[in-house]
């Protein structure tokens, strides 16, 4: 199904196949309806919520994101919440109904294995939105990559190096799942990164690898960030800069990257920091922030009875979208990274004076 949203408040319009996944934004209309060409800088109501479903991790005590060298930035070994409720979940879906294209759910722990799950997804369809999440893939099953395939727009698998990571995305392919692959990048993962690349060593089959870059949040340490000044950097993004079986992709927080060393990249089809502007996270607790990266609480807001929509236009949010409204001021490609992270300024990928 494809339908189109126009946003009233912030004159434009975007596109969305719910079988796809394509999302196109126009620029802000003119009052004649023309595309000025300029990007609007929000949307009235986030298009993509984060919901974050799992409130506690059943592989913390494993320590398995830690064995498999990715720091959890939800500190799944020390956090114990309860899981979502299907009651707030449908309260959060019925408000995003017409209005939001995609909910990736998420949390402290892997959704696949919430106690509800398919309820979840067939709720998420009741109101209109496609379902996505990352999973680790521990605990895929054939029955568990069936209602993906009935209700998902895609899976993502974390690259944990294990063999229950290879299972788990040939399971989902085997289902004929879209399936992609989240690879964190680390100063611990890049040489890996670069090796994968040259050789295109990924599972065959996958619709796309997409690379998260490493912040210092929860368990994710500052000395495993990656430095603008490092060769790897500039070798990792030359290589992204090329052709591959599969398609590339990459999370916002890498574009200020993409945009400083890819010559071969199309710009208009990145968006950078989307927090407050296009998307946010909705916590197990109901707590809604601009980024699920944000653990300050300087923007967070307690839902129920305050609305989604409440929240979004609040002062916290629009503090936050300040910080992107003012940062590099003087540079003349701001309007393609907006300073980057307005969180984690330190692992912003650019070593311009203006920055």
């Amino acid at each position: 199904m494809k339908y189109v949203i126009k946003d009233e408040q912030y004159c434009f319009k975007t596109a969305f196949d719910t079988e796809t996944g394509t999302y196109i934004r126009t620029g802000i209309l003119d009052e004649n309806g023309n595309d000025t060409g300029v990007d609007p800088f929000m949307a009235s109501f986030p298009h993509l919520i984060d919901v974050g479903v799992m409130g506690h991790c059943i592989h913390g005590k494993t320590g398995l994101c830690v064995k498999a060298g990715i720091g959890c930035y939800q500190n799944g070994l020390g956090i114990e919440e309860e899981n979502m409720s299907v009651e707030n979940f449908t309260w959060i879906c019925q408000q995003c109904q017409g209005k939001c294209n995609q909910l990736a759910l998420g949390g402290r722990g892997d959704p696949d294995q919430h106690e509800k799950f398919e309820d979840l997804l067939k709720i998420t369809r009741k109101y209109g939105l496609v379902p996505n999440f990352t999973t680790s893939g521990y605990g895929m099953t054939k029955d568990i990559a069936k209602i993906c395939k009935k209700y998902c727009g895609a899976v993502a698998v974390s690259w944990y190096r294990s063999e229950y990571t290879l299972n788990a995305i040939q399971i989902l392919l085997d289902a004929d799942v879209k399936t992609n692959i989240h690879y964190v990048v680390g100063k611990n993962t890049i040489d890996e990164a670069i090796e994968r690349l040259e050789k295109n060593d990924f599972p065959k089959g996958i619709n796309a690898v997409i690379f998260l870059l490493h912040k210092p949040v929860g368990l994710g340490k500052k000395n495993n960030m990656l430095s603008v000044t490092d060769e790897k950097v500039k070798k990792f993004f030359k290589l992204i800069d090329k052709k591959h079986p599969f398609k590339i992709g990459m999370d916002s927080c890498n574009v200020p990257g993409a945009i400083n060393f890819c010559k071969n990249v199309m710009f208009e089809s990145l968006d950078t920091c989307e927090a407050a502007r296009y998307s946010c996270y909705i916590g197990s607790d109901m707590k809604m922030v601009p980024c699920s990266f944000d653990k300050s609480k300087n923007y967070e807001i307690q839902l129920k009875p305050t609305t989604i929509e409440e929240a979004w236009n609040s002062n916290k949010f629009n503090n936050f979208r300040k910080i992107l409204l003012k940062s590099c001021p003087n540079c003349k490609i701001r309007n393609l990274c907006m300073g980057g992270c307005p969180l984690m300024p330190e692992i912003v990928l650019c070593e311009r004076k203006e920055k």
